[in-house]
């Protein structure tokens, strides 16, 4: 077990721990810092034993903020708009969900594997047609009725975008449930390989990824129908900066919701697992790596 795990198995065991250590990670006053800060804070971090997060704090801040800015950019009212930026922004998060997967040496070995590109590129088109397939139906019935207008641009992105990021997750992390990642001990000895627990990890992550996408979408698309209503923004202008404002918003909120959901260093019972872990150990609760 590496130091960055063990850290996520003592510090995050309840809700309230990972919430605020995540908050941590993710403040985007890191982003300014500096190369050098950063590779100081690394080597002292090293030197130290303790948990790398803060090595890796100004990565992550950047993707959230990047992210940021392809989900505001990926609600547009045109189908061939939406489909390009949702498949841009599926681009990103499947990239993301491979290279922040489980990490054991099961899951490095097959992950640049041709299936596994396939998979990718498969469930990114996927999900971007899903995404605009809505407004493809709108615009080709002429369905222009203001009822219709409010479910299909402003009610139906967000269960869709978030089922459809679930999704993305399940089939690119799909190997961890075919071949099984690696459990450990509490001492952080591997005892196995499961596919049960790959099953549980993916599962936990896809659940994470949905609440992340599919709340930072409904809750701005809700407000934004009271404001429009109240006549609050007088302009186009107006509207869309405050629409980008309580997308960033929610989402910055999210991030470290939906990330401190399930614990980083995951438990489960050894009844749950295969016959042969089983009888490999004598411990009730083995851990595993749940990826990002």
């Amino acid at each position: 077990m590496d130091a960055n795990l063990r850290f996520w198995r003592t510090e995050g065991q309840s809700f309230f721990q990972r919430f605020l250590l995540w908050a941590d990670v993710l403040d985007p006053l890191l982003l300014l810092k500096s190369s050098d800060e950063i590779r100081r804070t690394r080597l002292l971090i090293q030197n130290s034993g303790k948990t790398p997060s803060e090595a890796i704090q100004n990565d992550e801040t950047k993707k959230a903020f990047l992210l940021s800015l392809v989900i505001v950019s990926s609600a547009q009212h045109q189908a061939k708009h939406t489909f390009f930026f949702q498949f841009v922004f599926h681009t990103y998060t499947t990239a993301f969900t491979l290279i922040n997967g489980n990490g054991t040496a099961k899951s490095e070995e097959y992950s640049l594997e041709q299936k596994q590109i396939f998979y990718g590129l498969g469930a990114i088109s996927y999900a971007a047609c899903i995404g605009a397939l809505p407004l493809v139906f709108m615009n080709r019935y002429t369905l222009k009725s203001p009822v219709m207008e409010l479910v299909i641009k402003k009610l139906l992105p967000a269960p869709i975008l978030g089922l459809m990021s679930a999704f993305t997750v399940a089939v690119v992390r799909s190997p961890e449930f075919e071949n099984g990642i690696e459990v450990m001990d509490r001492n952080g000895k591997v005892v196995g390989v499961s596919q049960k627990a790959g099953e549980k990890a993916v599962k936990e992550t896809a659940l994470s990824r949905a609440a992340l996408f599919g709340t930072t979408f409904f809750l701005p698309a809700v407000l934004m129908h009271f404001v429009e209503r109240a006549k609050f923004a007088k302009t186009p202008r107006a509207l869309a900066s405050m629409r980008m404002f309580m997308i960033t918003s929610v989402l910055a909120g999210m991030l470290p919701v939906s990330l401190s959901m399930f614990p980083q260093c995951g438990e489960i019972k050894r009844a749950d697992l295969e016959p042969e872990i089983q009888s490999a150990t004598e411990e009730t609760e083995l851990f595993y790596n749940r990826g990002i």
